[in-house]
């Protein structure tokens, strides 16, 4: 079992935990650190404030699902006190070999039969209350039809009329959708209504109104498109008698259905024994959600596809949900489930195991970048014109050259097709075009960069924001 720095972080459920865990192992507040014979399991006494030491283990008895207990009252998960377990095993404090702990034997076998109850359940068809699916989606068509009178209203009322008050009047109208199981729908009003009002609730500046009409146009049409694919999409549910999800598309999610990874195994959207890399980390501010999100970029190194995790945290329960961080190592996953969708899926797993990053997985994801920028953009631009698309594609593309042209920075391709980087239009998000210039030239050539797509509206231009650089020793992150 080799732990390294990289893999406490990982574990802990935010940074604070992280940093006073290492703390904790660093200034040696550990009484006693005891190993299995096995090495399955770390134990051992840390000194906590009270005169008692908190009792605290790490449980690999299955290696990617890693079991973490502790007596301290902390209601976080792993508390830090674990954490610091993990980080004086990665420090290489010596561990002495010792027996196991009758406490911690019973609990792990009865975790075992826990496991394999539920591994027996899993095998078993799922019984589906339909009468309430029923009901649920009785409900949504509901929403809907709210949904296209509030829409209705906007499109009497005009783009040039909204101001502060009424998208405040409409988002209090639409908290009824997340009641009618429209969260989704909800969401995408919201990203409507607030171009239209600053942070705190007041009007924009005269100057700024104008400026937000193209980008109000595409959410009008987004909403349009939400009501009458997800109106079809349900009445084609209700007629199915096994009231099956849709998961050739993500209408479903935009609709708010919370997919389980039993769903997606059964869907067949499920890829096993898969690696993966990280390739860039960031979390952003989502008011339209009103949720924190942890968005990671990763690449499947075994057929190049770039994917997407998504950690949600609303407002209300930041205190209590474990935040995302970044991740260093390669990640073992043994089945991968995949969300409905198109180009960066979301992906989501239940356990992993590790391994130090190497030259050659960089190689790997160096394999897969694109190098013809034209036959690209030709894609993307078919993609994004579907109103309901992510709009913003992330590509891994070859670099051959990147420097200014005029007042503009490009990336150019061995053709001497160009793309234009902007960080212009990239809302509550940290500027990184900017830093390419601060880079020694070597590191602007011969490369492969990590880009994600946006058109701009206004300039009727697609433009790009660099996330990483992938050299063939590193991967360098541009993002937070």
């Amino acid at each position: 079992m080799e732990l390294d720095e990289g893999f406490a972080i990982a574990a802990a459920p935010n940074s604070g935990a992280a940093q006073n865990g290492r703390v904790l192992a660093i200034k040696k507040k550990f009484t006693s650190l005891h190993i299995s014979e096995d090495a399955t399991l770390l134990f051992g006494y840390c000194q906590g404030s009270g005169r008692t030491p908190y009792f605290c283990s790490a449980d690999f008895g299955t290696p990617d699902k890693p079991v973490y207990r502790c007596s301290c009252p902390s209601r976080q998960f792993p508390c830090k006190h674990c954490v610091g377990l993990l980080f004086a095993k990665a420090l290489k404090q010596n561990f002495v070999v010792a027996a196991v702990p009758e406490d911690l034997k019973s609990k792990r076998d009865k975790a075992a039969a826990n496991s394999e109850k539920k591994k027996a359940a899993s095998t078993k068809p799922r019984s589906v209350n339909k009468s309430a699916l029923v009901k649920k989606i009785q409900a949504q068509l509901n929403g809907l039809d709210l949904l296209e009178r509030l829409l209705r209203d906007v499109v009497r009322l005009g783009i040039g009329n909204m101001n502060a008050k009424t998208a405040l009047e409409m988002e209090d109208q639409a908290r009824q959708l997340g009641d009618q199981f429209l969260p989704g729908a909800q969401a995408a009003l919201r990203s409507y209504t607030r171009l239209f009002k600053n942070d705190c609730g007041d009007d924009l500046p005269t100057s700024g109104r104008e400026a937000v009409f193209s980008e109000a146009f595409d959410q009008l049409g987004r909403l349009h498109s939400l009501i009458g694919k997800g109106r079809s999409y349900l009445r084609a549910r209700l007629e199915d008698p096994e009231l099956t999800a849709e998961t050739e598309t993500a209408i479903a999610a935009w609709l708010g259905h919370a997919w389980q990874l039993r769903e997606l195994v059964e869907a067949g959207l499920v890829d096993r024994d898969v690696e993966l890399i990280q390739l860039s980390f960031q979390t952003q501010d989502d008011p339209a959600r009103q949720e924190i999100v942890d968005t990671g970029v990763w690449m499947n190194l075994g057929n190049g596809n770039i994917h997407l995790t998504q950690n949600y945290r609303p407002y209300r329960s930041l205190k209590h949900v474990k935040s995302d961080d970044s991740f260093f190592q390669i990640a073992i996953v043994k089945e991968l489930c995949r969300y409905p969708g198109n180009w960066n899926s979301r992906i989501r797993w239940d356990g992993m195991l590790t391994r130090p990053v190497e030259l050659a997985d960089l190689k790997q994801v160096a394999k897969y970048a694109k190098h013809d920028y034209l036959p690209l953009v030709k894609e993307i631009k078919g993609h994004i014109k579907a109103p309901l698309a992510d709009k913003h594609p992330i590509v891994a593309i070859h670099v051959s050259r990147a420097g200014k042209v005029g007042d503009e920075f490009v990336f150019e391709d061995a053709t001497g097709a160009r793309l234009v980087l902007s960080d212009r239009g990239w809302v509550d998000e940290p500027r990184s075009s900017y830093l390419l210039q601060l880079m020694p030239q070597r590191m602007l050539q011969e490369q492969v960069f990590v880009v994600r797509f946006r058109n701009d509206l206004d300039a009727k231009r697609l433009f790009v924001k660099p996330l990483a650089i992938v050299t063939a020793s590193e991967v360098i992150r541009l993002t937070l």
